[in-house]
């Protein structure tokens, strides 16, 4: 460290901040609800995600908005008035991009909500669902996506049929909306299946474990 100006000539530390300045604390105060938790999410993608390698910073405007849909998906579905004065942070990052990012984000985090011991009213499942060629395609990858036909993203808690986010990129005539949303309901109730499963192999590992 021998050499580094730990204050500058204008008074200031070498992280910007002032002589008796304390550094920015997480989990603001004034940000707390007094009747339910804050449900704090944050979305970003991994430069070397897809084949383009191009860097996305935080604050873009399609991680914003992921970020949005996901705090408005798991807001929906968290039981956030167990926990008043609480702030739960939802993070997720793509590895791998293959189409259906915000859904595999929910799928994801829906396994690490229930990991996490965080009560939830159903499950939260998302898939997309688009209409190519005349025909509902469910769980779209990226070619599907790219070629820019209209396409839905639906989360759904699957026992009560209840939407939590429904979210359309294009103009879809209403003849085929029905055929579109029963193709993104169906596999939504696919996914729950899967996760579900899942969820009870491991409550019964870790049950035989304990029991040993």
């Amino acid at each position: 460290m021998a050499g580094l100006e730990l204050l500058s000539d204008e008074g200031y530390r070498v992280d910007g901040r002032r002589a008796g300045e304390l550094r920015k604390m997480r989990g603001s105060r004034s940000k707390a609800l007094h009747d339910r938790a804050l449900v704090n999410c944050q979305y970003s993608m991994a430069t070397f995600s897809t084949g383009e390698r191009k860097r996305r910073p935080h604050g873009d405007r399609k991680s914003s908005e992921m970020t949005l849909h996901l705090k408005q998906t798991f807001e929906a579905a968290i039981l956030t008035q167990l926990y008043p004065r609480s702030q739960i942070d939802i993070y997720v990052q793509i590895l791998q991009a293959d189409g259906g990012n915000y859904c595999a984000c929910v799928n994801a985090a829906t396994l690490a909500t229930i990991d996490a011991g965080i009560p939830m009213r159903d499950y939260v499942c998302a898939c997309s669902a688009g209409f190519i060629e005349d025909t509902p395609l469910a769980d779209l990858n990226y070619v599907e996506e790219a070629a820019g036909g209209p396409q839905v993203a639906l989360a759904l808690l699957p026992k009560s049929d209840q939407i939590a986010l429904l979210e359309m990129n294009s103009r879809l005539h209403e003849d085929h909306l029905e055929q579109v949303m029963e193709a993104a309901s169906k596999a939504c109730k696919d996914v729950y299946a899967v996760l579900d499963q899942v969820v009870r192999d491991h409550v019964h590992e870790v049950t035989t474990l304990l029991g040993e």
